[in-house]
């Protein structure tokens, strides 16, 4: 079997939401983490931990709090990363160091490992076979999530995702032009008519996905909703439900010791 490049990954990469029953080896799991774990990370800290859930009746009981999505039971493994500052806050304490990262940019800065480490996972176990889906509801829902996983204090859940040998194959999600997304040496602000441009493909093929589905194109329906950016605000993220997460998040940060 032909080892795909590293572009060749990049670029074929998709969200996969369907998995089969096949279990990964232990061999497999540890070679993706041991790749994800050269990662960089501010200060070669390497503040995160990841947790790897294989146990059916625990991975039941996140079914919920990662809002009913079936890779949760169908997929054999969930990799969750967490921002963790509880590990190296007990080794500077031995070492007589002082107190530090238990605020608000201690969370970040870990966040930020955390989210580069599982990019790299997420890479190296595609390049072997593997499909993933990230999910949003490992922020959005982390102090229940971090609940089940006894995390300790100075330990949040940042993001996850499924992790299996895909039952699926669709095709590459359409990606903003690099014309929208970089800017060279300062940020260049857009015209009304480059916003359009940029998000024409966007509203084009988006509201054509969304439509092919039969609940989804029935839920759009009954709300009235007329185009894809109506979508994403008033279907898929609503100003109320992100308030409501936003303070779930800012109160597990205060309770696992973040916001000092």
């Amino acid at each position: 079997m032909t080892t795909p490049s590293l572009f060749d990954v990049i670029h074929s990469r998709r969200s996969i939401r369907q998995y089969k029953p096949d279990p990964v080896s232990n061999e497999l799991i540890d070679k993706i983490l041991e790749a994800g774990i050269h990662t960089s990370s501010s200060g070669n800290m390497q503040t995160y931990s990841i947790v790897v859930t294989r146990d059916r009746k625990l991975r039941e009981t996140l079914y919920e709090p990662h809002m009913n999505q079936n890779m949760v039971l169908d997929a054999p493994v969930l990799l969750t990363f967490c921002a963790d500052f509880h590990r190296m806050r007990r080794w500077t304490a031995l070492n007589g160091a002082a107190d530090s990262f238990d605020d608000f940019m201690g969370f970040m800065v870990a966040a930020i490992d955390a989210t580069l480490v599982s990019q790299t996972v997420a890479l190296a176990a595609e390049s072997h076979g593997l499909g993933i889906c990230y999910m949003g509801s490992t922020i959005a829902n982390c102090d229940r999530v971090g609940e089940i996983l006894k995390l300790p204090k100075n330990v949040v859940p940042v993001v996850g995702f499924s992790l299996g040998y895909p039952a699926e194959n669709p095709a590459p999600r359409d990606r903003l032009p690099l014309s929208g997304l970089v800017h060279h040496e300062t940020y260049r602000e857009y015209s009304d008519d480059e916003i359009k441009e940029i998000y024409h493909q966007r509203e084009t093929n988006g509201w054509k996905r969304y439509m092919s589905f039969e609940k989804l194109r029935k839920m759009i329906e009954d709300s009235g909703v007329t185009n894809l950016a109506q979508v994403y605000t008033q279907l898929k993220y609503t100003k109320e439900e992100h308030t409501v997460f936003s303070r779930q998040i800012l109160d597990y940060l205060e309770s696992q010791g973040f916001m000092n």
